[in-house]
Formats: structure tokens, sequence, C-alpha cells
């Protein structure tokens, strides 16, 4: 029977969204994720009205308020966001929260409960004052809305941890207004691959997102961007200066962050008193620099486009590293990703100096260093150069100043992975661990395997030494050596036991019934593969080991179960690339 037009076109059109029916899902979370982002955004604004009678800035909101609302306002912000904290958590029942974490090595479903509890700590903690970053609790919320609408439709655990990883490209695309950069963020940080199963759906998602957020009211760009002016071919070089001091300051920054953390984990202070301590710090630096009040927009925007005495910018970037230091160590759910673009955007105006001062004819505007400043240091912090350098590409659309940028951001991340320096996020530090390992196992030899050999008897030792030997361990050979201690083969228990049947025992050697070749042999020099190749041949747990093939000594035995560990370990899949479509 023929099969009518309309009837083939219907099947084929069937098909055709039966396969790419994720790309429309990821459409729909890109969609609610920026909505999510949206929703923060204007709770946000509702808190700053509610607390000061205004919103906007927090650096004029700081500026406007009496020196002892400044100090005791991040601190009250603190004490209640922590309290908020400590209900979330009794209520957590273990659950994974953290996108990353639910996307590279958890089940997808991230838990609401916990994550709008952690939203609100969020927002008291930002509205008050903290010197911490939006950015990590929106991409947040954009995430558990992808797991939720995931859940709802009932996808299999690698389906929804795909579409989580699409909710949070889309809150970053959202928050930043860079959807390439946030589907590259995902791909590059979380997934720690970059394929077409996986980029394709994140790329929609990214790219719903920030056309939603263009049609919303209340749209502005993050950064606004000034034009910049094209860049003299040996004016590239004072950017790769830029590059490696961004190398060396984003593992410094990284490093101080932890030892705040250790500090105030250690204190042993509630975690309510641990927010309400650091809050009472940032605002003790805000009467004096109310620029370290929120997560530095409006400084680095001032940056872009005002001139800055070089005293006032050093002063704003030691006392802004370290309200952020007191504030994201204290324990306060945010982000650093924003402070870090801020140090970043200063180090970069103060580094501008230079340049102005050697070649002041040929010198570019600091606004360019600014801004080359700030995808360094994110390249250097996230160990993410590929994200970094297209984050600041979409944020400035300047031609000009890409290749400075590319330039300075591979030389930060060279600088910050040679200097062993930390990562941003725990996951790329996780997979850089596990790289590190898989490395280690690829020239793994024998020779660290190697157990001392309990069951070993000299060529002449009698067979009643063999016999006691066999009922001490439970071995079906025992090694026998010569006087040099060079390997001469086995005595099998089975030959033993016939020789005690015939009660020939007594008048034998193990010489006399020694098997050179009953077992195959390890070297000291072998590798995994080969070494796996001779256990292949043998079905026991265990072989002798020797120095080598010309050089027979007897340097114990390696088990079986240690060779498959190290290569069980060596070719499990990397950390974050388990998500396929």
């Amino acid at each position: 029977m023929n099969v009518s037009s309309p009837d083939r076109l219907r099947t084929r059109l069937a098909l055709l969204l039966r396969a790419n029916a994720i790309l429309l899902w990821a459409a729909l979370v890109g969609c609610a994720g920026a909505l999510a982002t949206l929703l923060f955004r204007d709770g946000l604004t509702l808190l700053q009205a509610l607390l000061f009678g205004r919103s906007g800035s927090f650096v004029d909101i700081a500026t406007a308020l009496p020196w002892q609302a400044r100090l005791l306002m991040p601190c009250a912000g603190g004490l209640l966001a922590g309290c908020v904290l400590v209900l979330a958590r009794r209520h957590a029942g273990g659950a994974r929260a953290d996108y990353m974490e639910v996307v590279a090595v958890g089940d997808g479903k991230v838990p609401v409960q916990l994550t709008l509890v952690n939203s609100v700590s969020s927002l008291l903690s930002i509205a008050s004052g903290g010197s911490i970053g939006r950015e990590g609790s929106m991409i947040q919320l954009a995430a558990m809305s992808a797991s939720v609408i995931g859940r709802i439709a009932r996808f299999n655990t690698e389906r929804l941890r795909l579409l989580v990883a699409c909710g949070a490209a889309a809150g970053i695309a959202a928050a930043y207004n860079a959807p390439i950069a946030s589907a590259f963020f995902v791909t590059e940080i979380i997934l720690g691959a970059i394929t077409m199963n996986s980029l394709g759906p994140i790329m929609v998602a990214a790219v719903v997102a920030n056309i939603t957020m263009r049609r919303l009211p209340g749209y502005h760009p993050t950064y606004e961007m000034p034009a910049f002016a094209p860049i003299a071919n040996l004016e590239v070089v004072w950017f790769v200066a830029l590059g490696v001091l961004a190398g060396l300051i984003a593992p410094a920054f990284l490093v101080a962050l932890q030892r705040t953390r250790g500090l105030f984990a250690n204190s042993g202070l509630p975690l309510p008193l641990r927010l309400a301590l650091g809050g009472l710090g940032v605002g003790a630096i805000s009467i004096w620099v109310p620029q370290v009040w929120g997560n530095g927009y409006s400084v680095v925007n001032a940056l872009l486009h005002q001139s800055w005495l070089w005293q006032a910018v050093l002063v704003v970037l030691v006392c802004k590293i370290a309200a952020t230091l007191l504030t994201s160590g204290s324990g306060a759910i945010g982000g650093i990703f924003t402070p870090t673009l801020f140090v970043g955007a200063a180090v970069g105006h103060l580094f501008a100096l230079v340049p102005q001062a050697l070649t002041p004819e040929t010198a570019a505007a600091p606004a360019a260093f600014v801004a080359v400043g700030m995808g360094a240091l994110l390249a250097a912090a996230t160990s993410a150069p590929l994200m970094a350098i297209l984050m600041i590409f979409e944020m400035t659309l300047s031609y000009s100043l890409m290749l400075p940028l590319m330039l300075a951001c591979v030389v930060a991340f060279g600088v910050a992975r040679a200097v062993n320096g930390p990562s941003m996020y725990e996951i790329t530090a996780r997979r850089a661990a596990d790289e590190q390992e898989r490395e280690r196992l690829r020239a793994i030899r024998m020779q660290e395997l190697i157990r001392p050999a309990d069951t070993v008897l000299p060529l002449d030792a009698s067979i009643a030494q063999a016999a006691a030997l066999f009922r001490q361990h439970p071995v079906k050979y025992v090694y026998l050596v010569d006087t040099a201690g060079r390997y001469r083969g086995v005595v099998a228990l089975h030959d033993v036991a016939a020789l005690y049947e015939r009660d020939e025992a007594s008048s034998r050697t193990c010489a006399d019934i020694a098997r050179p070749d009953a077992l195959p042999v390890v070297t000291a020099d072998m590798g995994l593969d080969d070494a796996l190749r001779q256990f292949m041949r043998h079905f026991g747990e265990r072989l002798p080991a020797v120095r080598s093939a010309l050089d027979p000594e007897l340097l114990g035995a390696v088990h079986k179960t240690d060779v498959l560990d190290a290569y069980v370990r060596l070719n499990r899949a990397p950390l974050g690339m388990q998500v396929e479509a």
C-alpha cells in the first residue's frame, strides 16, 4: 500500500521533533531560567526598598547612610542570613544543593526547598551590603527551575542532568548578557568537555534566556562598555605583562579566600555569629570606603568611564578584597565571580599607569586595560580561559580588543597553572586532581605495586619447609630463589601433597619438583597494560615480581587487585564528562 505524501511528511516531521526534542526543552528551560533570574533581581530591589527606602547602586545607598547604619547593617543582615542557613541545613537531609555537583556527579535533582531557603539567605546578605556576587543564587535558581521541569517531564538521569546544565547556562546568560560565554562556562567548567550533544541544547537555553531578558522590563547591560580604539602591535606586549600579573594575583586571592574560610570555620562560633562577624568587618571598612558594599558593578562601570587617582583605586581594591574575604569567608551564600571581575578591573586600571608613564604616545586607554584585566583575572581564577575571552568579548563587542584579550587570558591561565594555583570552583579542582592522578597512573610501573613476598624458600629447602609454608599461608605456590636471590620458579601445593601421599617427601627437596615456567613473571619496569596481560595468562591473585628479564632477582609479589584498581582508576570517565543527550 502506498503512503501518501502528507503521511510521509507527518512521519518525517515526527521523527525530526523526536530527535530534537531536547532543543525544545532547552528553549523552555532558557525562558524559565531568565524568569527565575528576574525574580531574584526584583526580590533584591524590593528588599533594598524595604531596608533603605530606595533601590539601585549599593555604593550610592551606603554613601547616603550615616556611619552607624553603614557599620551595623551588614552585621544585622549577616546574622539574619546565618539564622536562615541554620534552618536550611536542619531540613536539608543530606541533599546535594550545588548545581555543579548535581550536573557533574549527581542525579540531576536540585532540591527545591533547600535552594529557595539558601536564596533567601543570599538575599539578606546581599541586600544588607555584603561584598558578594548575586550571580550564584541566580544561577542556582535557574538550575532548580530546569530540574523541576525535567522531573515533571520524567526525564531519565542523564537527560535531567543535561537539562540542569541548560538551566545553569540560562542563569549565567541572563545575569551577564553573555549567552555564548555562558554556554562555554557550563561545558568548560562543569562538564569539562565540549561536545555537540551537550553544547547544542546548552547554547539554545542560553540564547533563549538572553532574548527573554532583553524583552522583559528593566533590562540593561551589566557593564556599560566604552568604545575601544585600535591597539598597536607593540602595545600588545603590555597586555601580556598584565596577563602575567593577573596569573599571580588570582591564585593569591583564592588562597586568601580559602584561609579566611578556614579561620571562620575553626573559630567555633555558630554560623549566624560567623556571618554577623563577617558583616561587622564589612561595615567597619565601609565607614571609610563605602565602595565595598555590593558586588562592585557600579565601581567597575566608573573605572571604565571615569578618571581615578591611582591612590583611590588602590585603597578601594585592597578594601574590596578584604570585604569579599570577610563576607564569603564567613559562609555567606553568594558568588565570587563578580568580585573577581572587580579585582581584575582594578588591577587593570592600576597597571595602565605603567605604559602611560613609559610610552604615553602609544599607550592604550585605561578602559582597555580594565576590560582585559577583568578577563585575565577571571581566566586565571576559573581555569577557563575560553569562557573568559568570550565573556569579555560579548560585553565589549570590540574586535580591536580581541588580540590583547586572548593573549592576556591565556598567559594568565598558564601562569596560574604554573604556580599550581587553586581554582574558584571546587569541581574544577577535583577534575584537575583527577587528571593528575590519571597522568601518574599512566606512568606507573610495577615497582610501585610490589608487596613483600612471605612465601619464599631457597632452592634446596626441604619439602617439609614448603609444607609448613603452605599451612601458614592460603596460597597455591611457593617461590624459590637461589643463593643470589634470583627467582628460580615455584613449588606447587598439589606437587607437595602428591609427595606426601607417596611417602616420598622426606627424600626430596624443593629443587626436585621446582616448576621454572609455571607462572608468568612481572618485572619492576613493566607498565599497567603489560602487567594486566601477564595476569590474563594466570588465574591466581598474585605473580612474582623480579628486577628485570636479564636480572631475575626476586623483589616480591604483585597482586591482581592492585593492578585492576589502578587500571580502573586510569580508564574511568573523567569527572563531569558523563552528561550526554
